[in-house]
């Protein structure tokens, strides 16, 4: 076994999983409870620049031939997920100090970037399963609210359905190929063979359930209502993210046949369309974004449509801008004990008058994930529908922008009330966080990069 390539090829997993040591060790060693923050933040840095070393000296090598894979199309995915993670454990600090959560997000992490290096099932499912399943347990640490036991109960229940489809459609590849590749799933794609076709559909049924495309959304608004507020952003970006890049493993760069179309047009259509309706009657902002995570679900597999090349700078560009708009969002967020008062949209009315700087955040990424230009929103839809147009799928595109539409009315009316709104008389005030300015500059300053030089990412892609 090659050591030495092992090491330098998993730096980044190696990090994370010498941050989790160093956060229970000090716990251990002192006796009694620790802060975990520092640790985990020094640690995530550490394995983000790590991943960002390895794609700038386009590293490649084979740690463990035919299931493990490490090249710059799966450094630049690693330095994109630790990048995002940084301001959500930046905005946990008011809420969290125990170790246990920066144990959990730090081991979920580990799973998400095993994920884009995979190349075997077996590999696959365990960083799926590593990055899910202490999730479960962060959306009922904080137990801000009654409903987060239910809300973590119903997501294990779901994430546990999602699991069985999995590995049972991989059953169904296995049998017709005889393979655990996950290039077999490419392979079933254009074949005729039912068990081939059965195994497709499961797969791809998993990975709907995982990140909630409507008709498996259902487990979403109420994780993300009943989760606090760090754990939401971190759902709606982290595990958001690493189930499309588990996707973009599975289908490759191949073509889609017209047998797979539909399920990959009509699903995520229909999540668009529900995600963008629904959040318009929504008065919790958590359950908001829940729904328009929904809509962003269907948005990112539209991209499956298009070309394999421009496929990957779709998808990839695409959760950047929505990862960073999300963490924005979260991170200007005013937040106070009452949990349940300031999620709901009614809090910030006014906010400018109280808050100029989080009114301008906020409202700058509502109207990024909308879609508005300039804003890197805007760049990310417009490469998602010119891939699909590009691939020949008219009809399917100009329904997915009508779609888009829908959204415009919930982003819009919460830059109403952040800026034409007077203030309730009990409106919940919530005082500036510690750290919370840092980590919207941490989101701000790549979006504005992003903004102003979309095309320098796009190459590099």
């Amino acid at each position: 076994m090659n050591w030495p390539l092992i090491l330098t090829s998993m730096l980044p997993e190696h990090l994370l999983l010498v941050g989790m040591l160093a956060i229970l060790g000090l716990e251990i060693r002192s006796g009694r409870p620790r802060d975990g923050f520092v640790p985990a933040v020094l640690f995530v840095a550490a394995a983000a620049a790590a991943a960002l070393w390895l794609y700038a000296t386009d590293f490649a090598g084979q740690p463990f031939p035919d299931h493990l894979s490490v090249r710059p199309a799966s450094t630049l995915p690693k330095f994109v997920l630790l990048g995002l993670a940084l301001p959500v454990l930046l905005i946990s600090r008011d809420d969290f100090a125990e170790t246990p959560y920066y144990t959990l997000v730090l081991a979920s992490l580990y799973g998400a970037c095993l994920i884009v290096s995979s190349d075997s099932f077996p590999t696959l499912f365990l960083g799926i399963e590593i990055m899910s399943l202490p999730v479960y347990a962060l959306v009922v640490l904080g137990m801000l609210r009654a409903q987060s036991a239910e809300a973590a109960l119903k997501y294990l229940v779901l994430g546990g359905a999602a699991t069985a489809l999995l590995l049972l459609g991989i059953s169904f590849l296995y049998g017709w190929s005889g393979s655990m590749q996950v290039a077999s799933f490419a392979w079933a794609l254009g074949a005729s063979d039912p068990l081939a076709l059965a195994g497709v559909a499961l797969v791809t049924a998993a990975l709907f359930l995982k990140a909630a495309v409507v008709p498996f959304h259902a487990w979403a608004p109420d994780a993300y209502e009943g989760a606090s507020a760090p754990v939401t952003a971190y759902m709606a970006t982290i595990i958001k993210a690493g189930v499309l890049l588990a996707a973009l493993r599975v289908f490759d760069a191949s073509p889609i046949p017209p047998q797979v179309v539909g399920l990959l047009a009509l699903l995520p259509l229909a999540s668009m369309a529900w995600g963008n309706l629904a959040a318009i009657r929504q008065t919790s902002f958590r359950r908001m974004i829940a729904y328009s995570s929904i809509a962003h679900a269907g948005y990112l597999f539209y991209a499956f449509l298009g070309a394999g090349p421009g496929r990957w700078e779709a998808i990839v560009f695409y959760l950047i801008a929505y990862g960073l708009m999300n963490a924005l969002a979260f991170a200007a967020l005013p937040r106070g004990a009452d949990d349940e008062r300031h999620d709901r949209l009614d809090s910030l009315k006014g906010l400018y008058r109280r808050r100029p700087f989080a009114a301008i955040m906020i409202a700058v990424a509502m109207l990024s994930l909308a879609g508005l230009p300039p804003l890197p929103g805007f760049v990310a839809k417009f490469l998602v529908f010119q891939n699909v147009l590009a691939a020949g799928h008219t009809g399917y595109a100009i329904a997915g922008l009508v779609a888009s539409y829908l959204g415009l009315y919930f982003y819009l009316r919460v830059v109403q009330y952040l800026f034409m709104s007077e203030p309730e008389p009990a409106a919940a005030r919530g005082a500036p966080r510690r750290l919370a300015f840092a980590a919207s500059l941490l989101c701000l300053v790549p979006s504005v990069l992003l903004m102003v030089f979309p095309g320098w990412l796009i190459d590099r892609l």
